[in-house]
């Protein structure tokens, strides 16, 4: 029975999410722990809804055992993203065990596709995230997020409304409604 590839969402912006975790291995010299990456993509998505109320990949998100994981990009990670691949794989390299390598030739000025709030934003989560040991983070992201629910070994959806409500955006539903309208935007666009 051949592996399960889960789909790619035609709105998912792949060459963005990778270049969020190039940026996070280029700061860690070149590779990162994918635990590591996990938790740290979604902190920086968590800061950025926090401070500009929309996410830098705005990918879906899952309660994991581990904590909050954002979904499409996390498949990427594993091999296992189905749409855009080569965006994925000009930044970031096919996974050694545990860990993300940058693919050949990445540095921060590859980085094209992340605003200057965006760095700012990713400088800002590694500056506070750096020093802690990927299962410290973890633990972390179980304590600090409370968006976050333990799945029991397995996985459950996490809302973009309860996010915004855990960080306590006035209008949770409202915002969540805009980036359900601005993906049905990006589809209708790319129906033509």
């Amino acid at each position: 029975m051949p592996d399960f590839v889960p789909k790619t969402p035609a709105w998912f912006d792949t060459r963005k999410a990778a270049q969020v975790v190039a940026f996070f291995a280029l700061k860690a010299g070149g590779k990162i722990n994918i635990l590591r990456a996990t938790k740290l993509v979604y902190l920086a998505d968590r800061l950025s809804m926090q401070k500009r109320d929309y996410a830098i990949t705005g990918d879906n998100y899952v309660s994991m055992p581990f904590g909050p994981v954002n979904t499409n990009t996390y498949d990427f990670m594993n091999g296992r993203g189905s749409r855009n691949a080569d965006d994925w794989t000009s930044f970031i390299g096919k996974r050694v065990d545990n860990d993300l390598p940058l693919a050949k030739g990445i540095d921060a000025g590859s980085l094209d596709e992340l605003s200057r709030s965006d760095i700012a934003i990713l400088e800002e989560t590694w500056a506070n995230f750096s020093d802690i040991e990927k299962y410290q983070l973890a633990e972390w992201t179980h304590r600090f997020c409370p968006e976050w629910q333990n799945p029991g070994g397995s996985s459950i959806p996490i809302d973009f409304s309860t996010v915004y409500l855990k960080l306590g955006k006035a209008d949770p539903a409202g915002m969540a409604e805009e980036i359900q309208a601005e993906r049905k935007l990006k589809l209708d666009r790319l129906a033509g």
